[in-house]
């Protein structure tokens, strides 16, 4: 006798069985890409670290040994989250950046308990301006400064635009593109605790900007993004894009898209195994007022828990496919001139590859901005501490 079996049941069955199977007959997510966009780079390539600047006023570069091109190397100004101004939190992104051709600066904006919010983004771009400086007639390094591109993670965000609102002010390159990956931590008004957002319709009408959020805990990371793309008025709709990276559980380990996915561990990143001169010794006639400890340089419990995610964080697909390969071709667009319109036409932007079993990844959620008018502060406080992302060991 034919049964007659419910379309919800059979479902329920299924899933049961899917789960009984277990992780160890789960598909496997994507590998990283050998070359390209994402891809792993010149692996044969040895690696420059360099600490510049001072042990109170440092930054790190990293760059392929060897002379650079004609042209000089482009260059990727990464600026971390609150609380992890270690690159060895970044190591893998800079890894692969660097095997990809760019100079990576990445200025240590930070003092952990010892520097205000808003005074992060001055910080920021005296010790760019000062890496510039130091690195204009190395032959090495040779920094592009007419293909600067800056990324910011987090707190890093905001201050990204702010240095592109910046950029003529203080006499620094004018950057092609700002990337701003979860963004987060701004600040409602000038009292109150977080980065204060300067006049970001300063940012050259040319720059690309482009934002991206992941779907975990990401109503702050919405607000953060579309506040700075609104705010940079001065650039239009067509040279600005959102994106959203989806989280999927399809196979194992899954694919989470939290405030804390974008960072990568790579312990041959380390700043503190990067010598740094001393500090000069100091005038006592010119001695600089005593040290004063304000409440907003201290972590909140929310941040704590967020930097530990940051520091242990490993790359995955979400890595090589939604962050890495995305700026790679964001970049790619923004020094050729292109705008954000031709870099959504482009289908490898959203494409997120397939599962080991051949089940599609979920895709890239892509818009451009629908802006409306900004008639009153939105308040984007550094959001809670996302969900600890899954360990997976990179390919």
């Amino acid at each position: 006798m034919p049964l007659n079996l419910r379309p919800g049941l059979i479902a329920a069955c299924l899933s049961t069985i899917g789960a009984l199977q277990g992780p160890a007959q789960a598909a496997a997510p994507p590998v990283q890409p050998m070359e390209g966009p994402g891809g792993i780079g010149d692996r044969a390539a040895v690696i420059v670290k360099r600490g510049i600047g001072r042990a109170s006023a440092a930054s790190f570069v990293f760059y392929k040994s060897g002379a650079a091109p004609v042209e000089g190397r482009p260059v990727a100004v990464f600026l971390h989250a609150w609380g992890a101004p270690n690159p060895q939190a970044y190591g893998a992104w800079i890894d692969h950046l660097a095997r990809s051709g760019y100079l990576v600066v990445f200025p240590r904006f930070q003092e952990i308990n010892r520097t205000r919010p808003v005074d992060a983004s001055a910080n920021a771009e005296r010790l760019i301006k000062a890496a510039f400086a130091e690195l204009a007639n190395d032959a090495d390094a040779k920094p592009d400064l007419k293909r600067v591109a800056l990324i910011g993670h987090l707190a890093g965000a905001p201050i990204a635009a702010n240095i592109a609102a910046d950029a003529v002010a203080q006499d620094l390159p004018v950057p092609r593109l700002v990337f701003a990956i979860m963004p987060g931590g701004i600040a409602s008004d000038a009292k109150a605790r977080g980065i204060v957002l300067h006049d970001l319709s300063k940012i050259a009408p040319e720059t690309l900007v482009v934002t991206v959020i992941g779907d975990r805990d990401a109503r702050a990371a919405d607000l953060a993004a579309r506040r700075l793309l609104r705010e940079a008025s001065a650039v239009a709709p067509e040279r600005k894009l959102f994106l959203r990276a989806l989280s999927d559980d399809h196979g194992f380990p899954s694919l989470t898209a939290t405030l804390a996915s974008p960072a990568g561990a790579d312990a041959a990143y380390d700043g503190t195994a990067l010598k740094l001169p001393p500090d000069p010794p100091r005038d006592p006639k010119q001695a600089p007022p005593p040290f004063r400890w304000t409440p907003d340089m201290a972590l909140t419990g929310e941040q704590t828990t967020l930097v530990a995610q940051i520091n242990n964080a490993r790359t995955d697909s979400l890595d090589y496919l939604a962050y890495w390969k995305s700026f790679d071709l964001a970049a790619t667009a923004a020094f050729a001139g292109a705008d954000a319109q031709s870099l959504k036409g482009n289908p490898r932007l959203s494409d997120m590859e397939r599962w080991a079993d051949g089940w599609p990844v979920k895709r890239l959620v892509v818009e451009t901005p629908r802006l409306t008018p900004h008639t009153a502060p939105v308040a984007t406080p550094a959001p809670a501490a996302a969900r600890a992302k899954p360990v997976s060991r990179r390919p």
